[in-house]
């Protein structure tokens, strides 16, 4: 049971690296770093049930890195608008130069 569980925040971590490393879209890739941090969520969530001494540890870390993830989104989408009221786009090949 926990292999499937492990197998799953596997494939959702290798997509969400895909996504941050490969798209030029700055939604897109804070999309990509979210489903990496749910990956981890769950692996986290997995070995709280499955490990060798089942706890509530892992879900409160998770619950802790939901919190951590909701601000780092806030922080990233702020940002973002600042860019694209300055710049007019929102592709992560423009954003080498802090002032143009």
């Amino acid at each position: 049971m926990l292999s499937s569980y492990l197998t799953m925040a596997a494939i959702l971590f290798c997509i969400g690296l895909y996504g941050a490393l490969s798209k030029r879209n700055a939604v897109i890739v804070l999309m990509s770093v979210e489903l990496m941090l749910n990956a981890v969520n769950l692996n986290l969530v997995a070995f709280s049930k499955y490990g060798v001494v089942p706890s509530l540890t892992g879900q409160i870390f998770s619950l802790f890195t939901i919190s951590v993830a909701a601000a780092e989104v806030a922080v990233g989408v702020a940002i973002l608008i600042a860019l694209f009221r300055a710049r007019g786009v929102v592709n992560v090949d423009e954003f080498n130069e802090m002032r143009r």
